[in-house]
């Protein structure tokens, strides 16, 4: 096949879901050409990585005052800032000369942000995946109630009305949907009833789950022993969600655990921690460490890994990658809605703050629990989370799309 993968921000280890999915098309011997934006001098660099992998990259820069001005511009519309977020005249410019000029047997737009290239291109009559990744809306409906950032409830407040409208709108617009859990089709499909006149009603048969994978070569145990009394929370300290999750971790699970265990360290890895993260070291138990270049040591070397998530939308990555590497998990319901885990045999599992706390010390306390949460965590994620067997899965997605384009366009 030769695929048109649109996305609106550099694949990588960290944005893992479409550099996976790009290497598992590659591994399977189609020609995949990318189309993406890049914004800082190491995003660009990671395009040669990309092209190591036998990807054709078509790339365009989008700075930060681009993006600013883009949603200044939707404010007064109804258009959802995200929709705006990564919008670049010169790579739809690009993209609509490339494809007057090649054929693609699919076309496949990654996220709320890249929608508007695939619209585009759509209406050409492509068969286009629209891999919308999560529900936005679902997710900014929880953080309107339980973000502790001012930022994050206000944009969210703003955001939550047009992103319904547009998000309703929207599956309609493609012959394919993708979601990452049951949980966010479900809710995707619900937005179509929503009030709105001018709204189809949404045919849940066309949105499919196609689930986050781990790469099981690069996360994997080390073989070596953890370290005493050290958790670790991992995830882009950008992203609202998470800096809510390790507030939550510090100012109100960590007393708890503290107050039996004074000694207790605390590891949150991530890039981008806002001002209000990196206070967080006034403890001195606490290290925000922000972007590491490899985050396996941090998992492997932690006695346990923390998901105190009070909102979220699809499958929690650092989950699945903390288990990959046999390291025990304690999570709320809400991390884990998107996966089939077994509490007590898989994960741990409690949502209320001293709940969560007691969870963590029966880890902490005991060697025997910690070997085999950890064991049956990784034996989870090797039956259910193979990046080959997501790719077979997407590889079958597409054929379905274009053999049935391929019949509608002859009828």
């Amino acid at each position: 096949m030769r695929i048109l993968f649109i996305v609106p921000y550099v694949p990588s280890r960290i944005r893992v879901r479409s550099y996976c999915l790009l290497k598992s098309m590659v591994e399977r011997g189609h020609q995949v050409t990318l189309a993406t934006l890049w914004s800082t001098a190491a995003e660009r660099d990671q395009l040669v990585s990309l092209e190591k992998l036998g990807l054709e990259v078509l790339a365009q820069p989008l700075t930060r005052f681009g993006s600013l001005s883009n949603c200044l511009r939707a404010l007064p519309t109804s258009m959802p800032l995200q929709a705006v977020y990564c919008w670049q005249p010169r790579l739809q410019e690009a993209l609509d000369t490339l494809v007057k000029t090649r054929h693609f047997d699919v076309i496949h737009v990654e996220h709320l942000r890249g929608a508007r290239y695939g619209l585009s291109l759509a209406q050409r009559d492509f068969p286009v995946v629209w891999d919308s990744v999560d529900c936005i809306s679902h997710l900014f409906e929880q953080s309107v109630v339980h973000s502790r950032t001012i930022f994050g409830q206000w944009i969210t407040r703003l955001e939550l009305g047009r992103t319904r409208d547009y998000e309703g709108w929207l599956v309609n617009q493609f012959q394919e949907v993708l979601v990452t859990s049951a949980v966010d089709k479900k809710a995707l499909a619900q937005l179509a009833f929503y009030p709105n006149p001018k709204r189809e009603s949404v045919n849940p048969s066309k949105i499919n789950v196609l689930p986050n994978g781990v790469d099981q070569a690069y996360f994997k145990p080390n073989g070596q022993s953890a370290a005493a009394e050290s958790l670790v929370f991992s995830g882009k300290m950008s992203y609202h969600a998470n800096v809510t999750m390790a507030m939550h971790l510090v100012q109100d699970i960590m007393p708890h655990v503290w107050a039996e265990r004074p000694t207790v360290k605390v590891a949150i890895v991530g890039q981008n921690p806002p001002r209000s993260i990196r206070k967080l070291e006034q403890d001195p138990r606490v290290t925000v460490l922000g972007y590491v270049p490899d985050i396996r040591p941090y998992l492997q070397q932690a006695t346990a890994a923390v998901v105190p998530a009070l909102y979220g939308a699809g499958i929690q990555n650092k989950v699945l990658e903390a288990m990959a590497c046999a390291t025990p998990v304690v999570a709320t319901e809400s991390a884990l809605s998107a996966l089939n885990l077994k509490p007590e045999f898989d994960v741990l599992v409690a949502n209320e703050t001293e709940a969560f706390a007691q969870q963590v010390l029966r880890l902490l306390a005991d060697s025997n629990l910690r070997q085999a949460i950890g064991s049956r965590g990784l034996e989870y994620v090797r039956r259910n989370h193979l990046w080959s067997k997501i790719g077979a899965d997407l590889e079958a997605i597409y054929q379905a799309l274009i053999e049935n384009h391929n019949r509608v366009t002859k009828q």
